[in-house]
Parts: C-alpha cells; structure tokens; sequence
C-alpha cells in the first residue's frame, strides 16, 4: 500500500514524465507515448513508469530508445521537479500493455 507522500510524488512524476514525451515525440509523427502508470519505491529512490505507446508495433523499439535515453529523460525530470523533490529517483521504463489484453479478450468474446 503506498503512502500518501509517494502517491503525491507518483503523480507528479507522471504528469512531467508525459510533457517530456510528448514534446520529444512531437517529431516522429503518427507515434503517441503516454505515461499510464507511475510506481515509486518506498525510499523514494527507484520509479517505475508504464508507458503506453501507440501504434503497438512500435513499443518496443521506442522503450528501446527511451531506456538508452534514461539519463537524459531523469536530467530533464530533475530540472522540472528540483524544487519539489531532493532526491530525483532513478527511471525505470516498462510497456504497459493492458490496452492490447483488453483488445486481445474482445477478440476472444466476440467469436
């Protein structure tokens, strides 16, 4: 069970998380990553983000590409967040993949 202090903190990471990429994402036109889940430690030290990106075909090779870019992203999080966190937690990206469950059933219900 998380604690409030790490759900306020879940939250803000998420929505900067989402502005960072959805201005580096602005470029490559016809690809959309949203931050669906944010899950922080409770040292406040590791955070782990869920993202989902559409078209699904592509998830892998821009998670790829986001985990190379790790220190990048957690340098421009520091910068937006410094004055509401001491501690910049280190970034963990992962791909959320629920949409292409929920769409996977559907297929399977409507047979």
């Amino acid at each position: 069970m998380e604690t409030t202090r790490q759900q306020k903190i879940s939250r803000l990471i998420q929505k900067e998380l989402s502005d960072i990429f959805q201005r580096q994402t602005q470029a490559l036109h016809g690809v959309l990553v949203s931050v669906s889940a944010v899950r922080i430690s409770p040292d406040l030290s590791i955070c782990r983000a869920y993202l989902s990106v559409f078209p699904s075909e592509r998830a892998a090779e821009i998670l790829e590409n986001i985990n190379r870019n790790a220190r990048e992203v957690r340098y421009e999080l520091g910068t937006r967040v410094r004055h509401q966190l001491r501690i910049i937690p280190e970034l963990k990206f992962f791909v959320d993949d629920s949409l292409d469950y929920i769409e996977h059933i559907d297929e399977l219900l409507a047979r």
